[in-house]
C-alpha cells in the first residue's frame, strides 16, 4: 500500500495512462516479502531510481540496500521512443507490477514500449532465460513456408546489426511478395555484453523458428532481449 502511494504522489500527473494492460508478466511463485519489510522499503527506493535515471538513455540498473533485504533493478525502454514516452511507460510498468506481481521478491513485467525487471538475487550481465514470453497474432498468411523463411532472414539480419552497435537495438524492414512490406525490431538489456546480446537473440529467434505456422506477428518477451515481427510498421526508425 505504501509503496503505490508513493507512485500515485510521484508520478499522479501521469496516472492517466496507467490504465493500460501489460503485454506480460513473470512473477516468482514462493520468494515474497511483507509490507513494510526492509525489502519493501527498497523496493520503493529502487522503483523511484529507475522511473528518474532510465528515462535519459532508455535504460538503467540498480540496487538499493544490503543483506536480506537488498533489492536488484533493471528498466528498458524500447530503442526508438523518447524520454518522455519512456517516462509515461515506466510509470504503468511500476503501477501495474504490484498488482500482478503483489508482493513478489522476483518479477518482470513487459509493456509495448518498456519493461522493468526486479529480483532479490543480482541478475546483471547475464542472459536470462527464466523469464520468457511468446505473443502471436491469431492470423495466418496464404503462404506460411515462404514467409517464415524471411521472418528468420530479417530477424537474423537485424541480430547481426543489434549485437555490435553501442545500443543493442535494431530495427528493419523487408518486402514479401503478394504479402507487403515485414517490419522486425531486436532489443537486449544493455547490462548485456555484444556476445550475450547475441546469444540472447538466438535463443529467441529459435523459439519463432520453431513455433512456424506463418503467423502475421510473434513477439517474444525476454529479460534480457525481445524480437518482434509484423506486417505493419509498429516502430519509428
Amino acid at each position: 500500500m505504501l509503496f503505490i502511494l508513493l507512485c500515485i504522489l510521484l508520478f499522479f500527473p501521469l496516472l492517466h495512462s496507467a490504465t493500460s494492460k501489460p503485454l506480460a508478466s513473470k512473477c516468482s511463485t514462493i520468494e515474497k516479502f511483507n509490507p513494510g519489510d526492509r525489502f519493501d522499503d527498497n523496493l520503493i527506493q529502487l522503483m523511484f531510481l529507475l522511473a528518474i535515471k532510465a528515462p535519459k538513455i532508455g535504460f538503467e540498473i540498480a540496487s538499493v540496500g544490503s543483506d536480506h533485504g537488498r533489492v536488484h533493478g533493471l528498466a528498458m525502454c524500447r530503442g526508438d521512443i523518447g524520454s518522455e514516452w519512456c517516462f509515461r511507460c515506466l510509470n504503468r510498468a511500476i503501477f501495474h507490477v504490484q498488482t500482478v506481481c503483489q508482493r513478489k521478491k522476483d518479477a518482470v513485467i513487459w509493456l509495448d514500449n518498456c519493461m522493468l525487471r526486479y529480483s532479490d538475487k543480482e541478475f546483471f550481465g547475464e542472459v536470462d532465460h527464466n523469464h520468457t514470453v511468446l505473443l502471436r497474432e491469431t492470423r495466418n498468411v496464404t503462404n506460411p513456408i515462404e514467409f517464415d523463411s524471411k521472418v528468420i532472414e530479417l530477424i537474423n539480419k537485424l541480430m547481426t546489426k543489434a549485437y555490435i552497435s553501442p545500443l543493442l537495438f535494431a530495427t528493419g524492414q523487408m518486402k514479401i511478395q503478394r504479402v507487403g512490406r515485414l517490419y522486425g525490431l531486436v532489443q537486449c538489456t544493455k547490462d548485456l555484453s555484444g556476445g550475450d546480446c547475441k546469444t540472447c537473440l538466438k535463443s529467441a529467434i529459435s523459439r519463432i523458428s520453431t513455433s512456424g505456422g506463418g503467423k502475421t506477428g510473434e513477439r517474444i518477451l525476454g529479460g534480457s532481449c525481445q524480437v518482434r515481427y509484423e506486417l505493419y510498421q509498429f516502430f519509428d526508425y
